[in-house]
């Protein structure tokens, strides 16, 4: 027998207890003719004590970090006690030990605050998931998972697992594709989400289906993706919007109060897409706080209902404004005080590549109710005293605005919304605030070609098998999706069509989205032939699909919830990486395995596939 209790079990209750452990060792301390060690694993570390006989004996066989170690002896009580862990109370008084393995000096420290930088701790990643802090990550990602399986069976749910080796079918990102030994020159895709097989399984008639299921994309990482990653997949029959944001708000607060003993008892906000882009520069706002943004000019007709307020710029001869396509502000609480050297940190920051402004102007509303701003000489201070009372700014408050291109200017508003709000501490980890974002547009239109697809068309702006809203069903059937002067897109009805389809964000992040689906066949047609597909191409595609929606499909719909990153918000990270045991560096790269590597030249032989790299 290895071990009678774990490193983490025992307590001033087992006093006197005849025990053995066995883990890694952490620490070695000499004090004279004792040493004390400090044994580790995964439950957590216990103190031994060596005496004088036993210690003649390590000096033959010293300790190492990371050593494996078993040890038999005694519970005793310390003399000095640790009340930083659970079993500081107690130590063990070794009567006999055995190095069960040694170990190679680690190339970084096994503790919390390691030296260890990202690309060794990948390298070596089975010593770093040693780490306290990366197995609590672990066990949070392995709470999540238990929690949203109890709940979903406790719904009626089914967990139905769904092929890895499909058909490559477009779902907005490239496919990693697998060669076929047996069937030469073809391939398998890894999926990018069981998406068709799930509303297969609806036809068949199981109502409600999920998994906790792998997923593949070829695309660009950052810190919340990978090439691989896990999500919460889910769907149901018989259903409208109104029951899946029901049924999932429950996953999602049955999970705060299994994990993190919240109980999320308010109403979950709910908001359209056209008032979350409008009011905070991107459809995945952060409602923590305030800081609404203020469009000082409307760039486009996209915003059906809404009304800028470009009378209070306009006349003023000031170029950077005058020639933008939009010009947004938000206004930072408490700030005014500002110093030049703060607020032209502030310029620099919105100039960093990633944000990509030009410049920023400010206005200070100072506590004295004066208005100090570094466009002074173009607006009186009536003027910026309209431009902050539009932007609902206070006496001792900052309003910030930036110029330019739409699509750049309200990502970059958005981004400093966030930037400030963080600064002034108004991101907190521990508060969650979750929001429903509705109502997107069904479509795109590709002014440029997005994904080799050409220019000049229409692109589902979810996915292909999202429903139009019940009310704009009709105005998809009825009009030719044909755009003939794509400048002026705006003024088709497809650029007014909304998609019956919903995104849960959390905390700034959006952790999940769904939609229901399209379930008759001539309207997915008319869905596919307005993405540009024809029906030849249609058939050889999604003729499985088609063909089951023949033999009465039910009405359907579901959502995904992204695995990864719920857990790493919930554990307070910024990145995925950590809550995953074996994540890819931002390459793409597994650093420990060396993957992606060459294969042997009779593999490419087996597979008829010549590889001729340029």
């Amino acid at each position: 027998m290895y071990r009678t209790h774990t490193c983490g079990e025992l307590r001033l209750e087992n006093k006197d207890t005849s025990v053995t452990l066995s883990g890694w060792v952490q620490t070695v301390r000499k004090f004279g003719a004792i040493t004390f060690v400090d044994i580790r694993d995964r439950y957590g570390i216990t103190q031994l004590l060596f005496g004088e006989e036993l210690n003649k004996e390590l000096e033959e066989n010293p300790l190492g970090r990371e050593f494996v170690l078993q040890a038999t002896g005694t519970v005793n009580e310390r003399s000095n006690k640790n009340p930083n862990i659970p079993t500081g109370e107690i130590e063990i008084l070794v009567s006999s030990f055995s190095i069960l393995n040694k170990s190679a000096v680690p190339p970084f420290t096994i503790q919390d605050d390691t030296d260890g930088g990202d690309d060794l701790r990948m390298k070596y990643r089975y010593l770093d998931l040693r780490r306290n802090a990366v197995k609590k990550n672990l066990e949070l990602r392995y709470a999540v998972g238990r929690a949203a399986r109890n709940y979903l069976h406790n719904q009626g749910f089914l967990d139905i697992e769904t092929p890895f080796l499909i058909k490559s079918t477009p779902e907005g990102a490239r496919d990693f594709v697998v060669p076929s030994r047996m069937n030469p020159g073809q391939f398998y895709a890894l999926p990018q989400s069981p998406q068709t097989f799930k509303q297969l399984l609806m036809v068949s008639g199981y109502d409600r289906y999920y998994q906790i299921v792998k997923c593949f994309r070829d695309e660009d990482l950052r810190a919340d993706r990978q090439p691989e990653f896990t999500q919460i997949d889910c769907e149901m029959a018989f259903v409208q919007q109104e029951d899946i944001l029901n049924m999932f708000e429950g996953l999602i607060k049955s999970i705060f109060k299994d994990v993190k003993g919240i109980d999320y008892n308010e109403a979950v906000q709910r908001m359209s897409w056209e008032d979350a882009t409008w009011n905070y520069g991107n459809d995945k706002p952060d409602i923590r706080f305030e800081m609404k943004v203020l469009n000082l000019k409307k760039p486009s007709t996209v915003y059906t209902n809404k009304q800028d307020n470009a009378g209070l710029i306009n006349g003023a001869d000031f170029k950077v404004f005058d020639e933008a396509e939009t010009v947004v502000a938000i206004a930072v609480p408490g700030c005014s005080e500002y110093s030049r050297k703060q607020t032209d940190e502030i310029t620099e920051w919105v100039k960093r590549p990633q944000i990509g402004m030009k410049g920023l102007v400010f206005i200070k509303v100072n506590a004295d109710g004066t208005y100090k701003s570094s466009v002074d000489k173009f607006y009186s201070e009536e003027r910026l005293k309209a431009i902050a009372d539009a932007a609902n700014a206070k006496a001792g408050d900052l309003v910030l605005i930036l110029a330019g291109a739409e699509e750049r200017t309200r990502k970059a508003i958005s981004e400093l919304r966030l930037e400030m709000g963080k600064r002034l501490g108004l991101r907190k980890e521990d508060e969650f605030k979750l929001l429903w974002v509705l109502d997107f547009p069904l479509f795109e239109f590709a002014l440029e070609d997005q994904d080799g697809g050409g220019a000049g068309r229409w692109v589902a702006r979810h996915h292909p098998f999202t429903s139009p809203k019940p009310d704009h069903i009709e105005m998809m059937i009825s009009n030719s999706p044909k755009v003939d002067d794509p400048e002026k897109y705006l003024e088709h009805p497809y650029a007014n069509i909304k998609a019956n389809a919903y995104d849960m964000v959390l905390n700034g992040n959006e952790i999940g989205g769904g939609s229901i689906r399209i379930f008759q066949r001539e309207l997915q047609e008319k869905m596919f032939a307005a993405l540009g597909m024809d029906a030849e191409e249609q058939q050889h595609k999604f003729g499985f699909l088609l063909g089951a929606f023949e033999y009465g499909a039910p009405p359907h719909g579901g959502i995904a919830f992204g695995f990864d990153r719920l857990c790493a918000i919930l554990g307070g990270s910024e990145s995925i990486r950590d809550f995953i045991a074996f994540p890819k560096n931002n390459s793409g790269r597994d650093v420990m395995l060396d993957a992606p590597s060459a294969i042997a030249a009779k593999q490419f032989d087996e597979l008829q596939i010549k590889l001729d790299l340029k």
